[in-house]
């Protein structure tokens, strides 16, 4: 697993907050005073004093669900250079799981970040391994200084939907 390189976002891409079904965003291992929302939410993730923040250790377990189908083309991550991830494992399509799963099954993709990746440029995924995601399963294994705590200012998701039908729209037919 080489470091990766931080990339422009390509045109078609775009920022993928408005298709996350924040009714079943999850986050395990957050501090209480420290969550998700401050990092994922639009607003609160552009706030440099707020953050996530892991509690028992310095791993992270984070499930977005989508409202619609998605192609994930990359992410970014904004965090400071000590706490800041290392180690991040992605898997499509994996409903909640747990810390003992994210070892039973092959990550989609697998990134080591270095300290140039956290200060908020996009990193591409392998693509081609994100075409039809309901939910995404972000692990973070470890962070860049080997501390108890990990921090993270801001995740955004880049990539395009899927035309496919929302079934939370559809609406029954009555027959007369």
């Amino acid at each position: 697993m080489a470091s990766v390189a931080s990339a422009p976002i390509p045109r078609s891409q775009v920022d993928l907050v408005d298709f996350v079904d924040w009714r079943g965003v999850e986050c395990l291992n957050q501090s209480t005073s420290h969550s998700l929302d401050n990092a994922l939410k639009q607003g609160y993730r552009d706030d440099d004093g707020l953050h996530l923040e892991s509690d028992a250790d310095e791993q992270l377990l984070i499930y977005i669900p989508f409202t619609q189908v998605i192609k994930l083309h990359s992410i970014t991550i904004k965090a400071p250079e000590e706490e800041g991830p290392k180690t991040v494992k992605l898997f499509a399509n994996k409903e909640h799981m747990g810390f003992s799963d994210v070892n039973d099954y092959p990550p989609s993709d697998s990134i080591a970040l270095c300290p140039e990746n956290l200060k908020g440029q996009p990193v591409n995924l392998k693509y081609v391994k994100f075409q039809s995601v309901r939910s995404l399963t972000i692990f973070i294994e470890d962070n860049q200084g080997g501390n108890d705590i990990s921090k993270i200012q801001k995740i955004v998701l880049y990539g395009t939907t899927v035309d496919t039908t929302n079934m939370k729209d559809l609406k029954k037919i009555e027959e007369h």
